[in-house]
């Protein structure tokens, strides 16, 4: 069952985030302004890392575009600060990395593997409204690359912002959009 165009649920977590402890991040917290939550299965794994670390390289660019970047997994928050603290890819995250020990946000999001206890890889940009916009869920030996969602998080601000527009595959800022109509259909 798909998330898109669903409202997040509520939700109240602990983090880390730049040296900190962070008892309490919930929904509020994403109102007002473009997110991306990043499910990952664990701390101290393969892939992750490295997801983490592109995501860290291009989180300027996150910023530029109004977009904050969440990395999620059923970790203890205690467990992302050594992490951080201890892994030369990791060290670079400067955004939030939230704590679903209880299982809320990954159940919210229909990421959670319940014989594991942890996240699958799952993508989700969220509006100011706290509307899903976009969800991509896959296996987790699959590792996602931080250009990619950063292009769907501009994409799906544009289509927000221009409601009679959509943008094509490999659409980026400032490229042309089509005007759904009657005449483009056998056209394209």
């Amino acid at each position: 069952m798909s998330l898109i165009d669903k409202t997040i649920k509520p939700f109240d977590v602990t983090a880390y985030r730049n040296g900190e402890l962070i008892d309490h991040v919930t929904d509020q917290d994403l109102l007002g302004h473009w997110s991306a939550i990043v499910f990952y299965p664990g701390d101290f794994t393969y892939v992750c890392p490295t997801e983490l670390e592109d995501l860290a390289e291009h989180y300027d660019e996150f910023q530029a575009a109004g977009c904050e970047l969440y990395a999620c997994s059923t970790d203890s928050e205690f467990c992302h600060k050594e992490w951080h603290e201890i892994s030369d890819a990791v060290a670079k995250v400067q955004y939030t990395m939230l704590s679903d020990r209880t299982h809320q946000l990954t159940k919210n999001f229909g990421v959670l593997i319940k014989s594991e206890g942890q996240a699958r890889r799952g993508t989700f940009v969220i509006d100011p409204e706290g509307k899903i916009r976009t969800e991509e869920i896959h296996d987790n030996g699959i590792g996602r690359e931080a250009k990619e969602l950063l292009r769907k998080v501009k994409a799906a601000q544009y289509i927000t912002e221009h409601p009679n527009e959509v943008c094509p595959a490999h659409w980026h800022t400032g490229d042309a959009t089509l005007t759904p109509s009657i005449d483009l259909v056998g056209k394209i």
